[in-house]
């Protein structure tokens, strides 16, 4: 018995030991990883600017899914540079740039983070066209935070539909 008893508190004690040698991970430094988070979630506007959409789509994970305003989501880094590339080459044509507004908010919580801010449209003239808010969450993967949620949407208010073309009666008789 008594040996019994010494074999098991050598077991707890070597348990004890290995536990105690284990490396814990170095505390998170959440204000260098928000920093970073910012910097790479930012750079969406200057892929954006160059009318980039591989750039922009290489900002999301393989398995992010993007939620525009007023059109179907995209689910994928190749329907979210398929969305950004039609995106883009419009905008441009119609001489209309994004900029970023302000950050309102952003933190970490180990691999993962998240971003929300504003952004203003603009025309050729800077007038502004549209202006509205952003919200995204991010994993940080191999040194960079990638989008794996992205969603905006306007503060102005949605357009009136277009009013129902009226179609000319037939009359008795006549075809």
């Amino acid at each position: 018995m008594f040996q019994k008893l010494v074999a098991a508190f050598a077991v707890l004690g070597v348990i004890a030991i290995a536990a105690g040698c284990a490396k814990t991970p170095p505390p998170q430094d959440v204000a260098a990883d928000k920093a970073k988070l910012q910097t790479d979630a930012l750079s969406w506007f200057d892929h954006f600017a160059a009318a980039d959409s591989e750039g922009l789509a290489n900002l999301y994970a393989e398995d992010a899914l993007l939620m525009p305003p007023n059109a179907p989501a995209a689910n994928g880094r190749p329907a979210i540079k398929a969305y950004f590339g039609a995106m883009v080459s419009q905008a441009k044509a119609a001489g209309l740039s994004v900029k970023q507004g302000r950050v309102t908010g952003c933190d970490v919580s180990g691999d993962m983070g998240w971003i929300s801010g504003t952004y203003t449209v603009a025309d050729s003239t800077g007038a502004a066209v549209d202006s509205g808010n952003y919200m995204s969450v991010h994993h940080h993967v191999n040194g960079s935070w990638l989008y794996i949620r992205d969603i905006w949407n306007s503060d102005r208010p949605a357009a009136p539909a277009a009013p129902a073309k009226k179609t000319a009666a037939k009359k008795p008789g006549k075809k």
